[in-house]
């Protein structure tokens, strides 16, 4: 099920960074914590929380909510929880960008089994949620407001966690297969089981559909942009005594996306290539009141455009790459007081070029850049009284190129006898320039830190027994030294227009640090549980401005970040095994661009599911998307998917 908890942590712990037995897994029975709580596993903390003691906000999706939702993508189904808004270039496997609290796209911190994805050969550094499927994904989390402390450099926005399934049972598998409109086909298996000391599970997905055109049809867009995905991940953990064990986690995708320009079709196309590895020890000492993880996580993003009409093709060329040593530890003192620790090493490198259309250019010399960043964190949560949880962390941060930086976190919950939950945070944001910023054509190597501080506050009833379940959440957000690009004329005289140790030489445009941006709303959510019937919803007030003094963006919105959404969904599971359900989502009108001049309509879009039980094990579902044919846009010019009708095949044994 969906659940929405507002949750005020002060975790200075990296979603990469905790122990396999408190984030990856169901946790293991802890001193801090009753045998017989409800627990839930919380990135936020990297240990086992009680759902009532989790203070930052977050929503968790489980392998319910997922297989409910009959979501291909992830970002459909994030879009479905508060404080989200994407943007895209086309249909599925074009650009996308996600936004948490009106914050940049590339101010969240995605992470797949525990390991940071980001890729520093994007422009800022952030992640393209384009070829992110669902696949073998057994869990979702999405902590919103600046998390630098947990997440270090770029969780301004928030966080958003992955968790592929574990295996429960010694022998277990799963499958999806589904067709529909413009020739969409996915199919996905998974197998794994646990024998002896031995948990293993491998799953992969295969997507591929002819799409839509990228270029609106009003625009001048009329061929179909086809997509194609291929995904793997996998994981095994070795128990080698009762508190050791070794492990492996890795997750790969291959995708290939036609592209229009921006002044209509043509033949282009564009492949991306994402690789995660992860391996790690857990030791676990002192009857498991003290845990220990050392672990070495690695990324590689390979990004290439292509251009079949031009002599040279070959159009575009990037490499980003991580590779990330941590070590993590968490002590328990009491039932009461507890702790997290840890260190980071991390080093990002990156090369791009853009090669020229006709092959009497020679091949430009990669644009190239590195940076290290070692970090060392802390965090404390106390129980004073019972019902109150007090949680407080401190981060440093040595970057290579900017030095030390020093970030706080703190706050706490309470939690009544009669339902009621108070929850009160705030947080520090920091996010050093992406590599692509300081050293690619347009780069700028005097670059400063983007800096952020916010806070929120909410309270949520709980009533019968947790069936009825209500809530809301104010939050704020201050960036100071926002990153932007500026363009640049042919005749321009401002340095930082000519190309560095070539005064001659123009270029198009640099980034520099000339932004100041605020973000506050209200975030309210409710659902109610009967029996088979689920009824739940959120809205989402987002005030997201330039607040550049002296400039003409001053007080406009921040561009593709409307101010109002909502979401809805109803489903009744009928005793003889037939669900079905609706889904409604409403987005205001927002702007596509910082002077606000070119408006995006709002829009609402009405989902149909059904899952019918064919037996123990297997099930034939259907849906129908953007039932009534909505014509909308996210970016200006851009596509999006009208009316779509699928329908599948579920096992699961």
């Amino acid at each position: 099920m969906l659940k929405s908890v507002f949750r005020l942590s002060v975790s200075l712990a990296a979603l990469a960074a905790a122990p396999a037995a408190f984030a990856q897994q169901a946790p293991a029975p802890d001193a801090a914590a009753t045998e017989d709580s409800d627990q839930i596993v919380v990135t936020a903390t990297r240990s086992p929380v009680n759902i009532d003691q989790v203070p930052a906000s977050i929503t968790v999706l489980d392998k319910a909510a997922i297989d409910r939702s009959q979501d291909i993508g992830a970002t459909e189904i994030l879009l479905r929880t508060p404080g989200i808004s994407i943007a895209r270039n086309g249909g599925y496997g074009t650009s996308t960008s996600l936004r948490i609290r009106g914050a940049e796209s590339d101010q969240t911190v995605v992470v797949i089994d525990g390991v940071k994805l980001n890729d520093p050969a994007a422009t800022g550094g952030g992640y393209n949620f384009a070829n992110l499927l669902i696949g073998d994904t057994a869990r979702i989390e999405v902590l919103r407001g600046p998390q630098s402390i947990l997440w270090g450099s770029q969780a301004i926005g928030g966080v958003v966690n992955i968790v592929t399934a574990a295996p429960e049972k010694p022998l277990e598998g799963s499958f999806d297969i589904e067709a529909g409109s413009r020739e969409t086909v996915s199919a996905r298996a998974a197998i794994g089981g646990k024998t002896g000391p031995l948990a293993w599970r491998i799953g992969g997905q295969r997507f591929t559909t002819a799409g839509i055109s990228a270029i609106a049809p009003e625009f001048g867009g009329k061929e179909a942009d086809g997509y194609n995905n291929s995904s793997a991940s996998g994981r095994a953990e070795l128990t080698l005594t009762s508190n050791l064990s070794v492990e492996v986690r890795g997750y790969y995708s291959n995708g290939r996306t036609e592209i229009d320009a921006t002044s209509g079709d043509n033949s282009d196309y564009s492949t991306s290539e994402e690789f995660v590895g992860y391996a790690g020890i857990n030791l676990s000492l002192l009857d498991g009141r003290f845990r220990n993880r050392v672990a070495y996580a690695y990324t590689d993003t390979d990004r290439d455009s292509y251009g079949p009409t031009r002599a040279r093709p070959l159009s575009f060329e990037s490499d980003g790459g991580n590779k990330r040593f941590e070590y993590q530890g968490s002590f328990a003192f009491t039932k009461q007081i507890s702790a997290v620790f840890g260190v980071e090493n991390e080093n990002s490198d990156f090369r791009s070029r853009s090669p020229a259309a006709s092959l009497v250019t020679p091949l430009p010399a990669f644009a190239r850049g590195s940076a290290e960043l070692t970090s060392a964190y802390a965090q404390l949560s106390v129980e004073p009284i019972t019902g109150l949880t007090l949680n407080g962390g401190i981060r440093y941060d040595d970057h290579s190129r900017f030095g030390g930086q020093t970030l706080f976190q703190a706050g706490g919950v309470w939690r009544s006898s009669w339902g009621t939950i108070v929850r009160a945070n705030y947080g520090e944001g920091f996010k050093a320039p992406s590599l692509y910023q300081q050293f690619s054509e347009y780069g700028n190597t005097a670059l400063d830190p983007e800096q952020a501080k916010g806070w929120e506050a909410g309270v949520e009833q709980q009533l019968f027994g947790r069936k009825l379940t209500f809530g809301a959440t104010y939050f704020e957000r201050r960036t100071t030294g926002q990153i932007i690009f500026n363009s640049c004329t042919a005749t321009s005289t401002v340095p930082l227009c000519f190309v560095p140790g070539s005064p001659t030489v123009h270029r198009f445009g640099y980034y520099s640090n000339v932004s100041r941006a605020e973000a506050h709303g209200i975030e309210a959510a409710g659902a109610l549980n009967l029996g088979g019937f689920t009824l739940d919803g959120n809205y989402s007030w987002t005030v997201a401005e330039d607040r550049s003094a002296g400039t003409v963006t001053f007080g406009k919105w921040l561009p593709r970040r409307p101010q109002n959404t909502a979401n809805g969904s109803i489903s009744y599971a009928f005793p003889f095994g037939l669900t079905t359900g609706a889904a409604v989502r409403w987005a205001g009108h927002s702007f596509d661009n910082a002077a606000n001049t070119t408006k995006l309509d709002d829009y609402t879009l009405v989902d149909l599911r059904a899952e019918l039980k064919a037996g123990d094990n297997l099930s034939v579902f259907a849906r129908a998307e953007n039932l009534f044919d909505e014509k909308y846009m996210t970016a200006y010019r851009y596509g999006t998917l009208g009316r779509s009708i699928y329908a599948g095949i579920r096992g699961r044994f």
